[in-house]
């Protein structure tokens, strides 16, 4: 993704938001206009989708341009759905599905291909990582919103991971208490680090060979923790190239990050009932286990 910070001068009052971008931006009028109705273009701080919107001297416009666009977004299946009643849905996300919107786009998200699929708006309570696959809640009213995120907040949800990594972690079984933060060295990665914020995560191998698969239980929920807790104890996971988990094994290559969020356990929104969702390992994962694994 590209980058384009801009500042409205006086020269440039009233000018049309489209042809300022692609003016001053030095980009195409048309790259200008995709960015806006892909949602890509923030003015002062807020996304703005408005072509003719007419500026005024000191605004701040930045135009986040993706450099190769994706595939447009592919609706959701109704075998995806999981769970449905009148309060909250689960789904299980295919994998380069964004949970929310980026700041190149607010379109194809978890959100939108939810709501499309059941015609009704909702609202995402947690977020799994682009590559990531499996089971994610969305609220349907404000309150089961709400619920589930306290729920998400409190720790009472629980959560199962399935890595299929490099090797056994070392030892194979047990908790990591590692907090987490920004790697200052790489920007958008997460490192292991004293001052960082609590994270611990449960964790058992399940079988290994060529590689190992590993079923993990986050206790807390920081941004890449399952990714980074693994990493730390010598067993990246496959295909997760931030991390440095192997892009090929024993000659097989790996298609994308081996990481799927197999189950979730929360009380219901509403009647406080443990409710327990599982989502099936994806057709590729699956195969590469069979493949290295054998389990």
């Amino acid at each position: 993704m590209r980058r384009i910070s801009l500042s409205v001068s006086d020269a440039d009052e009233g000018e049309r938001l489209d042809r300022f971008i692609a003016a001053r931006g030095g980009v195409s009028r048309g790259l200008a206009r995709r960015a806006l109705e892909r949602g890509g273009v923030f003015l002062d701080g807020h996304r703005c989708k408005i072509a003719a919107r007419a500026l005024r001297p000191g605004q701040s416009v930045v135009v986040n341009v993706e450099e190769e666009p994706g595939p447009p977004p592919v609706p959701l299946g109704r075998e995806r759905l999981l769970l449905r009643d009148h309060v909250f849905v689960a789904i299980d996300k295919p994998t380069g599905v964004p949970a929310q919107a980026t700041r190149a786009t607010d379109r194809g998200t978890v959100a939108e291909l939810v709501a499309a699929l059941i015609g009704a708006p909702v609202t995402v309570i947690h977020r799994l990582d682009l590559e990531t696959s499996g089971v994610m809640v969305l609220g349907r009213t404000k309150a089961a919103a709400a619920a589930l995120s306290e729920a998400f907040r409190t720790s009472a949800v629980e959560k199962t991971y399935l890595a299929l990594c490099a090797r056994a972690p070392d030892p194979p079984a047990g908790r990591v208490d590692a907090p987490l933060g920004a790697d200052p060295a790489r920007p958008g990665a997460r490192a292991v680090r004293p001052q960082g914020d609590p994270a611990a995560s449960r964790y058992r191998t399940l079988a290994a060979r060529a590689a190992a698969l590993v079923e993990v239980q986050p206790e807390t929920g920081r941004t890449h923790q399952v990714r980074v807790h693994l990493a730390h104890l010598g067993a990246p996971v496959l295909g997760d190239r931030r991390y440095r988990g192997p892009a090929t094994v024993e000659g097989l290559t790996v298609p994308r990050l081996m990481l799927h969020a197999w189950r979730l356990t929360l009380p219901h929104p509403t009647t406080g009932e443990r409710v327990t969702i599982e989502a099936p390992v994806p057709a590729d994962m699956a195969a590469l286990r069979a493949a290295l694994v054998g389990a």
